[in-house]
């Protein structure tokens, strides 16, 4: 199970950190806009975990005789989803490191004139200015940026963990229908 997990994992992690990187670095002076951005990197995000769909199957399948538990399915799924969202991180703070490091200015630049542009008060924009001050704070502390990263990942990996595990696994007894 072990080598499978290794496995997927890593192949979900390359599918998912090499668009990021190469979106990342070859795209920084011209990103996509906001909403755009965010559907294509969770569509990456996506078609990356199909990879925990493919392993469990094919240990279900090869190892388990055609059948899997759903609790030994969705460990093995969370497994492939944290090596996958590790390699986004470290394809992120790559990102960064070449970039200069100023995510949050650059956005916090995007998001004012966004805002200006649909007629925001001052006061709104003040209020905009000041927290985005804060995440640029907070952001610079690596800890806390590995974190948030991971946020935007590691939740979408568990969910397709629990509907891989939902899908292809058995249930506890408790929770099958009975058969008359």
């Amino acid at each position: 199970m072990q080598r499978i997990i290794l496995t997927y994992g890593v192949i979900a992690g390359f599918a998912v950190a090499i668009p990021l990187f190469l979106m990342g670095t070859l795209m920084a002076d011209n990103p996509p806009s906001g909403a755009v951005g965010m559907a294509i990197g969770y569509l990456i995000m996506l078609i990356a975990f199909t990879a925990i769909f493919v392993a469990v199957k094919r240990y279900r399948d090869d190892q388990c005789g055609g059948v899997i538990r759903f609790l030994p399915a969705l460990g093995m799924g969370a497994a492939i989803a944290l090596i996958a969202s590790l390699f986004y991180v470290v394809a992120w703070e790559a990102v960064l490191a070449i970039n200069g490091g100023d995510f949050i200015a650059d956005m916090s630049a995007r998001m004012l004139e966004e805002r200006r542009a649909a007629g925001a008060t001052a006061s709104e924009l003040a209020s905009i200015q000041a927290q985005m001050a804060q995440m640029q704070e907070l952001y610079a502390n690596p800890l806390f940026r590995v974190l948030i990263t991971l946020t935007e990942i590691l939740p979408i990996g568990l969910l397709v963990a629990l509907v891989a595990a939902a899908t292809l696994g058995t249930l506890p007894r408790p929770f099958q229908k009975r058969r008359a």
